[in-house]
């Protein structure tokens, strides 16, 4: 069966404001590309645009799937600005419990917060386990019961790359910091089943391609237990249950297991990438690992490895002829991964530097020199600004997210959203990088370091591809390409920035298959 599209205005992004007339599709792959005259007396159907505009596939390019099915299966706690109203949610959750399951509860925010509650307030509420995960998730709350499952009291020293929270009088206050929250998590997420793990990616990709998005480059193995777990949800729903694509990450715990277990996908649709490390935390913890201490707190932060651990990582990534995609946010944790990149050969798959948030100049030359990929999530600026801006100061500040420095360098860029870190939408990550400025207007965070509205769809298109060594068979509308499109009602080159906003997706097509359908 040959199917046409036709009928609206079709970039290729080949090149800026390249385009074509028509394209056929046979088999979940574009064969031709041309004028509709001469295309159409191939074609069995016919698919009319409308006048609508379409663009090679959107893919979030860093994402955790299963976690972002899961967020829309928990109660949330973003909106929420003081802390007898934070009280309130876990009193209503509380009623649904049965007093010894984990109350589970996400994205709280004390940037936003009056105060955090107490452990006592905490304990008052619910006499089981909690596990309440600050938006970063990098930083965990919970009560004494949550304490007691990992066998935490008073005396207790800190982990190695993570901390216990304390309050003014030395006492453990509930917050647990990097690799202290990911021991509770993987208690609290243990036991969630394989029934439960399908529907949050079935909620997860319903919700994706509602938004334009044909695929990810997700994060998730090594996670909800036995990586097995998180696996198996992928090979059950995708390909099977879902047209969409997924680029996977392998946590580095998992790497060389999954290796050695030929943990590899029977679907194309899925496909796997580079080890996963985390080099550092995040600005709203004071875990991010800086150069220099942070302006309010007196911590530089906190770093994940050594340079003798993050070096090994790298070498057993090598050992598999494999790239590696780092977690780094403070300047000092990506300092020390260009220090260990510097080190090693390159391979085939490109390296990746997850979040591009404070880079120095010099140290964007360096990446340059070693064909390093930025996955930048745009949206994090209007998140973060202006408070993160005052714990780095003035200086440190104008190096944040410097997404059209590295792109002048050389640097290739694709955008993601991190979800469920921010939202999935991916004209509010448009915006985000085009304007550089919140929603309700204001103030402008970097006037220079803003991008076009071309800049930010080539992030979603051919920099998503090119981050996956996937661009010569996606990215672009050109023959033997994959016939995975998004489909709007508007040229977001041609917008205001809150045209942009205002985008409604009409299709979402993958490997040729309608996978999402606009009702009018």
């Amino acid at each position: 069966m040959k199917t046409l599209w036709y009928g609206g205005t079709i970039y290729t992004m080949i090149g800026e404001g390249d385009t074509v007339e028509a394209l056929l599709v046979e088999d979940g792959k574009i064969i031709k590309t041309g004028a509709y005259e001469k295309l159409a007396p191939l074609a069995n159907e016919k698919k009319d645009l409308h006048g609508n505009v379409m663009y090679p596939g959107f893919v979030d390019n860093h994402i955790h799937l299963i976690g972002y099915g899961e967020l829309l299966m928990k109660r949330t706690l973003h909106h929420v600005t003081t802390a007898a109203q934070m009280l309130e949610e876990l009193k209503a959750e509380a009623k649904q419990l049965d007093g010894k399951a984990w109350l589970y509860a996400d994205m709280w925010d004390d940037n936003q917060l009056d105060r955090l509650p107490t452990i006592k307030e905490l304990d008052a509420i619910y006499e089981g386990p909690m596990m309440l995960r600050r938006v970063c998730r990098h930083v965990a709350l919970t009560n004494h019961a949550g304490l007691a499952q990992l066998n935490i009291h008073e005396q207790s020293e800190n982990p190695p790359s993570g901390t216990y929270g304390r309050d003014a009088d030395g006492r453990l206050n509930g917050l647990l910091y990097e690799s202290a929250n990911d021991a509770l998590l993987e208690l609290a997420s243990s036991n969630v089943s394989e029934a439960q793990l399908d529907d949050m990616m079935r909620l997860a990709i319903d919700q994706l391609v509602a938004n334009g998005i044909t695929g990810v480059h997700s994060e998730d193995l090594g996670y909800f237990g036995h990586y097995t777990k998180s696996l198996g949800a992928y090979h059950r729903i995708i390909g099977r249950e879902r047209h969409f694509r997924a680029h996977m990450l392998r946590n580095h715990r998992v790497f060389e297991q999954m290796i050695k277990d030929g943990a590899t996908s029977e679907h194309p649709y899925i496909e796997m990438g580079a080890m996963k490390i985390f080099a550092d935390g995040s600005f709203g913890g004071d875990t991010a690992y800086l150069v220099e201490p942070y302006e309010t707190a007196p911590t530089k932060g906190l770093r994940i490895h050594t340079d003798e651990e993050m070096l090994a990582l790298v070498q057993l990534a090598r050992k598999y002829d494999c790239a590696i995609a780092v977690h780094a946010i403070g300047d000092g944790a990506i300092e020390q991964v260009i220090e260990v990149l510097e080190k090693v050969e390159p391979v085939h798959m490109r390296d990746r530097y997850i979040h591009g948030s404070l880079c120095t100049p010099a140290q964007i030359e360096r990446l340059a020199s070693l064909n390093v990929v930025v996955d930048a999530q745009p949206i994090f600026l209007l998140s973060d600004m202006p408070w993160v801006a005052k714990k780095l100061g003035n200086t440190r500040a104008q190096y944040l997210y410097p997404w059209k420095s590295f792109l002048k360098a050389g640097l290739v860029l694709g955008a993601g959203t991190d979800a469920p870190i921010e939202r999935i939408n991916p004209f509010e990550n448009i915006y985000a990088g085009v304007t550089r400025q919140p929603f309700s207007g204001g103030d402008v965070y970097g006037e220079n370091e803003r991008l076009s509205a071309y800049d930010l769809i080539h992030m979603y298109t051919v920099g998503s591809a090119y981050t996956g060594n996937q661009e010569t068979y996606r990215g672009h509308i050109a023959p033997q390409f994959d016939a995975d499109f998004t489909i709007v009602d508007r040229d977001l080159c041609q917008c205001t920035p809150q045209e942009i906003l205002q985008t409604v997706v009409i299709e979402t097509v993958v490997a040729g298959n309608v996978v999402y359908q606009h009702e009018k």
